[in-house]
């Protein structure tokens, strides 16, 4: 899209070094020195250029240099067409020409592009490789709220550097193993008397979640009762005969016990079977599937090579550990004294292991923020045993999410599971729909409110950054009005409606039309709104956070909602007029689905 900023910056660096030259002085300005920003009163000019970091080398004021650059500045030949600069105090305020800019930013998108929106992407990725692992479930229970904020940031972010160039790699590593796994088995194999998510009616990762509650229930029982007769709680939970029971069965696991093992590969299927419908629902895709049970012994002979290094020691138990009291952090286990692994040994060993089937230029671990240690030593374990790539590991952290009830906890089954909340979500869509009598004009009624359930779910979980925790509330998340998801797709089928009324097909190309027309205050916020949806998707990807573009996408609505209610289109009395913000109508629509489709969020031609 036409960028006005980067052509002043040129302009203005040119106006700075002529000046310079005419001094004598032996030093240059950069057009991308040259600071852009946006005037915080719109009567002040389009964008604002401060003159202070300048002060030193031309060794004048920044009012002045302002003064001197302006006077510069009128003597280019195309001032007129590009717009007029004014000297205020030590700014330089630029007033861009609207009839130009209209017609240049709107001719690119659609003569130029016709639609086409990759021209909007800005490359500054081109040629890297990124790999982004999200999501890593366990196969315990089914997804649930806390996934469903993981997954729409792991997508969105690698959504959008595609959109910047980069050559995206998604990968979702499963943790199929472990006493948490054996817990939902062990409850199963004593209690499940041969039922299965068909013979119950139950989605089958569901069903496995409900066995896992099933024991954690029992396991409560059994260390009341422990603690009741004055045992301490963390001795009661060990010494628990249920407890014991599932870690014998690990134990069985781990040796190949056929029983054991068949029973896993049965309970796993399930629970995989069902996530997978899960993320299918969601939009969520993964270019591979990593599993724990494979990956849990990497990294072994990684540690074995450190203590030959002297990296790390052994303890008097046996066990290896290193010390980070340099780093300033504590010691870190990393070979338990039986010599069995630990998470942080399988997680270096799957990182080395990924980078030599996929040589990638950045791996991003989307891992909630309780995990901000783990990942701190695992990059430094990484440096130490001399992997060069470690500086390019990047722990995403990102906040809990909780509903108005409070914090969910999975062996209470308090968990909100994700196909749950999508359901109420869709079925409170479904009776707005209803009530509004509109089950004729949106044709199927179901679809469309699942797919307001999901532009309400993945607008509300990804318009906070991604560090802060969030509090889900589901009411609020599906409001038409305000800063929603439905908000937004409310906009865009109803410019979608106004073409069908205008005898124009959505996806058709665009006629032709007079867009230096569109001057006026309302119509210059809309066009200014979509040159800046590149310097948008930018930031999102430069601070791997959506909430850039979430909130862009709300200001663009809220522009388009002014000029729709102030600039009448389809009964403009001038037909000339009418033509050119109705395509300036069709660029938002656009530009919505465009950048819909970045932050995970479903296009409605009707609502």
């Amino acid at each position: 899209m036409y960028d006005y900023k980067e052509l002043w910056k040129i302009k203005i660096a040119s106006a700075l070094n002529a000046v310079l030259g005419e001094a004598g002085i032996d030093e240059s300005v950069a057009a991308e020195q040259v600071i852009a920003e946006t005037p915080p009163n719109p009567e002040m000019g389009d964008i604002g250029f401060p003159m202070f970091s300048y002060a030193k080398i031309m060794r004048k004021g920044p009012p002045q240099i302002a003064q001197i650059a302006a006077s510069k500045l009128a003597q280019s030949p195309d001032s007129e067409k590009l717009g007029t600069v004014e000297a205020q105090g030590p700014y330089l305020n630029v007033r861009l020409n609207r009839a130009c800019a209209a017609k240049a930013v709107l001719d690119e998108v659609f003569l130029k592009n016709n639609g086409d929106f990759s021209f909007a992407r800005p490359g500054t990725l081109a040629g890297q490789k990124v790999m982004v692992e999200f999501s890593s479930p366990n196969t315990n229970k089914p997804l649930h709220l806390g996934h469903l904020r993981n997954d729409a940031l792991g997508e969105s972010v690698s959504r959008i550097l595609a959109a910047c160039g980069a050559q995206v790699r998604k990968v979702c590593i499963i943790n199929d193993r472990g006493v948490h796994i054996c817990k939902s088995m062990l409850a199963y194999k004593e209690q499940g008397q041969g039922k299965t998510p068909e013979t119950e009616g139950i989605k089958s990762d569901r069903f496995v979640g409900d066995w896992y509650v099933n024991f954690s229930k029992a396991l409560k029982t059994e260390v009341d009762e422990l603690t009741a007769n004055g045992m301490k709680k963390e001795d009661a939970e060990a010494q628990s005969p249920l407890m014991k029971k599932a870690q014998e069965m690990l134990r069985k696991w781990e040796a190949g016990d056929g029983e054991t093992v068949e029973l896993w590969k049965k309970m796993n299927g399930w629970a995989i079977e069902g996530m997978k419908k899960t993320y299918n629902r969601t939009g969520v895709t993964f270019d591979r599937f990593d599993f724990e049970s494979e990956n849990y012994m990497l990294g072994k002979d990684e540690v074995l090579k450190g203590l030959e290094r002297g990296i790390f020691y052994r303890q008097e138990d046996g066990a290896i550990a290193v010390d980070l009291s340099a780093e300033k952090l504590d010691k870190k286990i990393l070979l338990r004294s039986d010599g069995t692994s630990i998470y942080i040994t399988q997680d270096f060993g799957t990182a080395i292991k990924r980078h030599n089937e996929w040589q990638f230029d950045r791996l991003i671990y989307v891992v909630g923020s309780e995990q901000q240690y783990h990942f701190k030593v695992l990059f430094i374990l990484l440096d130490k045993l001399g992997y060069p790539w470690a500086k390019d590991l990047y722990h995403l952290s990102y906040g809990m999410v909780n509903l108005p009830e409070g914090k969910m906890k999975s062996r209470e089954g308090t968990v909100v599971d994700a196909d749950d909340l999508l359901d109420s979500l869709r079925d409170m869509a479904l009776a707005e729909i209803r009530e509004k009598e509109r089950e004729e004009e949106v044709g199927n009624p179901v679809e469309v409110a699942e797919k307001i359930a999901l532009g309400a779910l993945h607008y509300f979980l990804l318009q906070p950054s991604p560090g802060k925790d969030m509090l889900f509330d589901p009411k609020e998340s599906l409001s038409f009005n305000g800063n929603t998801g439905p908000y937004l797709q409310y906009m865009g089928a109803r410019i979608s409606s106004m073409l069908r009324k205008a005898g124009q097909n959505v996806s058709s190309a665009p006629g032709n039309a007079d867009f230096s027309m569109l001057v006026t205050d309302p119509e210059w916020d809309l066009i200014k709104s979509l040159a800046a949806y590149p310097a948008a998707i930018c930031e999102s990807a430069a601070n791997l956070d959506p909430s850039h573009l979430t909130g862009y996408l709300y200001e663009l609505s809220k522009c388009f909602s002014r000029f729709y209610h102030e600039c009448p289109i389809l009964n403009c009395a001038d037909p000339a007029l009418s033509k050119a913000r109705l395509e300036l109508s069709r660029a938002v629509m656009l530009v919505l689905k465009d950048a819909f489709y970045l932050v995970c969020i479903p296009f409605l031609n009707v609502m």
